[in-house]
């Protein structure tokens, strides 16, 4: 097997947008106070009548829309999301169901803020083993169901959205569009990053994570670029989860893709989870701001202080 390819990226966010003028009326802040903390202006906010599936499906329509494939091509759904509410019918079959896919493999993969690039990963290897031919990959979060809106520290930093991409097998004698993963995690600091109890309420310790974003993953996100045999100087684009702005500059300054267009969506969408680098990718295609062929390297980290990475091409 060749290995895979990303063959399209789509993404969707809610209409109803929040402001932080709007947040400064709920709880004890300012534009200014926010927008220093955490480089945030704007966030999309889901209603009650619109669930994670939801989101889910109108990104995923716009990617295979986009690669030209029909419903029936896919014959595996991979979402990666933390806001279920359900149990069961899993988040993927709710979306194979919703946009008519028959028969699919349809599986969750819960890894929070790194959750799509883990499923890109998943994705990417069921393709090379021959057990998948094109895989509808998935991130979804609605986090506004799952934040204390009287809590400064965390309901400044949410928002909502959805972003997919269609993977396939590469071409014959085409280079592989999806370079190897690196992934890992630290358990012991779990307890960093939460989304924990009856309701389920989202709680971080935000300078212990910005800590370890800071200085332990730049090495690791160079690691990522050396197992697809290019330097952190040959990429022509960065996204890295969209948790903080004050997070995201310093790592992709010491990543060192001087070259690079690095994605700062979280400014206007603020941190919507796994659907962030989904999101801020196919925003980035878009517009033209990266282009076909392009070295791209997504970079997913965050809940259960876990990461996981890998460059792709343009689609």
């Amino acid at each position: 097997m060749n290995g895979s390819r990303i063959a399209a990226v789509g993404h969707y966010q809610p209409a109803k947008v929040l402001t932080n003028e709007d947040l400064a009326g709920l709880v004890d802040t300012s534009d200014e106070w926010i927008k220093s903390r955490v480089g945030i202006r704007t966030r999309h906010i889901a209603g009650p009548d619109e669930p994670v599936d939801e989101l889910a499906g109108h990104a995923a329509a716009k990617a295979l829309a986009a690669a030209g494939l029909a419903p029936g091509d896919i014959d595996l759904v991979l979402v990666a999301t933390s806001t279920a509410v359900d149990r069961s019918p899993n988040m993927a079959a709710r979306v194979a169901h919703r946009l008519g896919i028959p028969s699919p493999a349809a599986m969750d993969v819960n890894v929070v803020c790194a959750g799509f690039t883990h499923a890109l990963a998943t994705a990417d290897h069921a393709v090379r083993a021959g057990a998948a031919t094109r895989v509808l990959v998935i991130g979804a979060d609605k986090m506004s169901d799952v934040t204390d809106w009287t809590d400064r520290t965390t309901c400044v930093l949410v928002g909502d959205g959805a972003g997919a991409a269609v993977v396939e097998a590469a071409a014959p004698g085409d280079e592989p569009g999806i370079g190897p993963v690196l992934w890992g995690s630290v358990p012991e600091m779990g307890h960093a990053v939460r989304i924990e109890g009856t309701p389920p309420r989202f709680a971080q310790e935000g300078q212990s994570v910005y800590r370890w974003a800071t200085t332990r993953l730049p090495a690791i996100a160079r690691q990522a670029c050396e197992r697809a045999g290019l330097t952190p100087e040959e990429l022509a684009g960065v996204v890295l989860h969209q948790a903080n702005l004050r997070i995201i500059e310093p790592l992709a300054q010491k990543i060192g893709a001087v070259n690079a267009v690095v994605a700062r969506d979280v400014v206007d969408s603020g941190n919507t989870s796994a659907a962030s680098i989904p999101l801020a990718f196919s925003k980035l295609v878009e517009r033209g701001e990266i282009g076909t062929g392009d070295p791209v390297l997504l970079f997913g980290f965050g809940g259960n202080l876990s990461y996981a990475g890998q460059v792709v091409r343009c689609p």
